[in-house]
Parts: C-alpha cells; sequence; structure tokens
C-alpha cells in the first residue's frame, strides 16, 4: 500500500509517495510549468489530481478522465498537510465513476 504526503511549509511545497518526491509526471499531461499546489481549483492543483491519479492507477487516460473531478472533489479540499493511501484514492475513484455513470 502507497502513502502520498503533502506539506506546505516555510520552505514550500512537498509532496511525496513513499518518502520520495512525486513526479509531476509532465511527459504524459502538462496543465502548468508551476508544480504542485492544492486547496484551492486552478492549474496547479489540478497537476496534482493528475500526478495521483497517474501514480496510482498507471493508466494515463483514465487519470485524465478524473483529474478535474478529483482535483475539485479532493485536492481543492485539503489541509495545509494532508495524506492519502491507496485505500483513499481508491475510494475515491469509485465515487467519481459512481458520479459520472449517474
Amino acid at each position: 500500500m502507497k502513502t502520498y504526503v503533502g506539506d506546505r511549509t516555510i520552505d514550500g511545497i512537498s509532496v511525496q509517495v513513499d518518502g520520495q518526491p512525486l513526479p509531476p509526471y509532465y511527459d504524459q499531461l502538462r496543465l502548468t510549468d508551476h508544480g504542485f499546489e492544492w486547496s484551492y481549483e486552478g492549474p496547479e492543483p489540478a497537476q496534482l489530481a493528475f500526478a495521483l491519479l497517474y501514480d496510482h492507477l498507471k493508466d494515463a487516460a483514465a487519470a485524465k478522465q478524473l483529474h478535474q473531478a478529483f482535483m475539485e472533489r479532493v485536492v481543492a479540499n485539503f489541509d495545509n498537510e494532508w495524506e492519502l493511501k491507496t485505500a483513499d484514492l481508491d475510494d475515491a475513484i469509485e465515487m467519481l465513476r459512481r458520479d459520472r455513470a449517474a
């Protein structure tokens, strides 16, 4: 099970997966040149949403399809510090897919 952790400090933004920096996966989708952000809706939180989904799913098409809704429903609501486990991502993805099907 992977653990994703985000922290906003005086030194800047840190997003890690199992203790290693989470790549932005610009080679799969580039929404911004300014890295990750969260707690609002915009291109940087959308890049984080995509990176989280892509790293978890390893499916660029699925991550592209879900990243906007995931950003709006999850990433935009993160606090300064946050943590997601594999099961949390699975639950969020299931909710988003169910909402799309409704």
